[in-house]
């Protein structure tokens, strides 16, 4: 039968505030899954024109799934939501791009014409679930030299990444970590962040009740000074330390897809409209290498090149592994393309939430550059893999919409109605 594919929108997105993982983080008695039900809960009541039973879907990630980040989370968080009983959900799992994937399932299947609107999103709580809580790697994937053992260690593979690009110092890599905390400074100071911070009440035994209102991990007034004597626990004499890479952190994300006819139907906003998006596989031991062949992906399907790439939400895992990208495309270090609102190194990383966070921030600084057609999101992965996600700007003069009005007022996609 004859099958019209969809052009999907990023609605909206929102986020908790990020906390510091461990008994002393604002958190540290929260459970996880209420911190993305209440991420879903605002997205409703942000979009009031969405009805309930119009969300199709629910696809929330979290890399350890076990105790409240486990039990189809997608499924139980779409029920506490409020959501009908009508509407399924799933779990997503692929580490830290865990809403990264999240988002591209719900909108691959929006544009098959399977469903029109899902919410997609991730949780991480390191506090009650460290990451590799639980698990047991197959011990042949290291007897049989499949891959080097410093692969299971994330900071081991960020060091191994300043090994394969000597270009690339620690100097640097503090410089760049100070620049992320600067721009996270003045983001807030700017009221850019605060909009899509859901507030979220919290209670621990000692401490009583408290809000969380702002990110807790952010370091006010960090000089590179501050950086040059903190340890190097991955090797000794080596170059990642706490301050160059993101911190262990809780939080949530959860944001609204839609098909551009359904977003059109429903007057809802368009926040930016996926482009074409890819996940690669590299050497697991060299995982933060990532985000550049993944990259290269995407800009081979979209038909783009670096060039057309006007801004540039990069996770922050680890700095080196951003200014290897940043190297590999002839991007300077302090491009303010690049991550203007500050990155993970400033804001944290809950892993399988922060892909969300990436698009929520896009899609709000397309809306202030009206002169930027084509943005992107990428991240590195752990087990040695890379995501990267192409949209386009809704604001920008040669965008065209899918959805036009017919003769009677009426929404039609063109050249289907």
């Amino acid at each position: 039968m004859p099958r019209t594919l969809s052009e999907v929108v990023f609605v909206d997105g929102v986020r908790t505030p990020f906390g510091k993982a461990g008994e002393k983080g604002i958190y540290a008695q929260t459970r996880a899954d209420d911190l993305v039900i209440k991420c879903i809960r605002d997205l409703l009541r942000r979009q009031p024109n969405l009805p309930p039973e119009r969300v199709e879907e629910v696809a929330i990630a979290a890399t350890t799934q076990i105790g409240d980040q486990g039990l189809t989370l997608g499924r139980m968080a779409a029920l506490l939501s409020g959501l009908p009983k009508s509407t399924p959900g799933y779990s997503v799992d692929r580490m830290c791009a865990g809403a990264m994937t999240a988002v591209t399932n719900t909108a691959s299947s929006i544009a098959f014409g399977a469903y029109e609107v899902a919410i997609a999103g991730g949780v991480e709580h390191m506090g009650r679930h460290p990451m590799g809580e639980g698990v047991d790697p197959n011990p042949r994937i290291v007897a049989e030299k499949l891959v080097d053992p410093s692969a299971l260690v994330m900071g081991q593979t960020a060091e191994n990444l300043h090994d394969r690009f000597p270009s690339i110092t620690k100097q640097r890599c503090d410089a760049f970590a100070v620049g992320s905390q600067n721009k996270l400074e003045q983001a807030y100071a700017d009221g850019k962040i605060q909009p899509d911070l859901v507030p979220v009440a919290t209670r621990h035994a000692e401490k009583g009740w408290g809000l969380a209102t702002v990110d807790e991990p952010p370091r006010k007034g960090v000089k590179i000074e501050d950086l040059e004597s903190l340890k190097t626990p991955f090797r000794p004499h080596g170059n990642v330390t706490a301050g160059n890479a993101a911190g262990l952190n809780d939080g949530a994300t959860a944001c609204l897809l839609a098909s551009e006819r359904a977003a059109h139907e429903l007057d809802l906003p368009v926040g930016m409209r996926m482009v074409t998006y890819s996940f690669v596989g590299v050497d697991p031991e060299v995982m933060g290498i990532g985000p550049v062949p993944a990259t290269e992906k995407a800009l081979d399907h979209a038909g783009l090149t670096i060039d057309d790439i006007g801004l540039f939400e990069l996770n922050e895992a680890f700095a080196v592994q951003v200014l290897a990208f940043l190297e590999h495309f002839g991007i300077a270090d302090d491009d303010a393309r690049v991550n203007p609102w500050g990155g993970a190194i400033a804001t944290g990383h809950p892993l399988a939430s922060s892909g969300v966070r990436l698009m929520t921030q896009l899609s709000r600084q397309f809306a202030e550059h009206p002169e930027v057609r084509y943005g992107l999101t990428a991240m590195c992965i752990g087990i040695g893999m890379g995501g990267a996600v192409i949209w386009e700007n809704p604001h920008h003069a040669d965008y065209r919409s899918s959805v036009a009005d017919d003769a009677s007022g009426r929404k039609t996609q063109e050249g289907v109605a």
